[in-house]
């Protein structure tokens, strides 16, 4: 009888759905979205967005730069007397290399004012009076140049709900809300955002030396990758399986499921047939 040589032992990784994204035609075609969200759709030629000095109004202001043309986009920077000077810098930058409008415009008086009113107000809700300022002003500016606001938040943090409900959401047009932390870097990385605004934590400079993955409690590389997997319906033990811990998945899972009221608008009570958003659309709703 011949003896049967063993089987040679492979080593096969589990599969991953891949985060990658081509820039370039990503790049194409958030210039057509922007383009055909203002001037097409809403015969609107300007925009208006808020310039932090992160990567992801950075993004947002390249494109719409290439999409409308620099003379027609308008930056506000809203620095509180916390942020971090180096803010300031960043977003200057980002006007220097895109040729953009800039207007700054402080917005202590008016959250200071607001919050002599409310003493007992913690870091949260303190947040969430400077988010919530910003939109105003972001607004505002937005009917004196008859401009649309545009958004600049980005999908992981849509996802994880790390955002002020009716203010980093507001604005009617974002071309970078289906997109990942990750593939902001990589879209940024291709259009030429300037590599000290790409290489710096990712920060909501809200108070000192806060960062998001020290917020949120991991980073975007691993978030990411698990919120992909979440989204195309793997469970935890099959997320876990491809390398993080069960806490990390937890913890992503639980931001989601905590935060999906974040990512709608207002519950409204239905008394008649033609409710708005459930039985009145229109062909632009669908």
């Amino acid at each position: 009888m011949t003896a049967i040589a063993p089987l040679p032992i492979v080593d096969a990784s589990l599969d991953e759905p891949s985060l990658a994204i081509d820039p370039a035609l990503t790049a194409r075609w958030l210039e057509a979205f922007l383009h055909d969200e203002l001037i097409e759709r809403r015969k609107i030629g300007r925009a208006v967005l808020g310039l932090s000095g992160g990567i992801d109004s950075a993004l947002v202001a390249f494109l719409c730069a290439r999409a409308l043309g620099p003379e027609n986009v308008y930056a506000i920077r809203m620095p509180y007397r916390a942020s971090s000077p180096s803010s300031l810098s960043d977003a200057q930058r980002v006007v220097d290399a895109t040729g953009i409008n800039v207007e700054t415009i402080e917005i202590t008086d008016a959250v200071d004012g607001y919050l002599r009113h409310a003493p007992d107000a913690d870091a949260r809700r303190k947040g969430n009076v400077m988010a919530r300022t910003r939109m105003l002003v972001l607004f505002d500016q937005s009917a004196r140049r008859n401009a649309l606001p545009i958004g600049t938040g980005n999908k992981t943090e849509r996802l994880l709900g790390y955002f002020t409900w009716h203010a980093d959401d507001t604005p009617p047009v974002n071309p970078i809300g289906d997109l990942f932390k990750t593939q902001v870097w990589a879209l940024a990385r291709r259009l030429g955002v300037p590599t000290e605004v790409i290489d710096k934590p990712p920060s909501a400079d809200l108070e000192a030396n806060q960062t998001d993955e020290a917020d949120i409690g991991i980073t975007y590389a691993k978030a990411d990758r698990i919120l992909n997997m979440i989204l195309l319906g793997y469970k935890d033990d099959a997320i876990a399986a491809r390398g993080f811990t069960r806490d990390e998945v937890r913890l992503v899972r639980r931001r989601v499921d905590g935060t999906h009221w974040k990512r709608h608008l207002p519950t409204t009570a239905l008394v008649s047939g033609t409710a708005i958003n459930e039985f009145y659309l229109r062909p632009v709703d669908l």
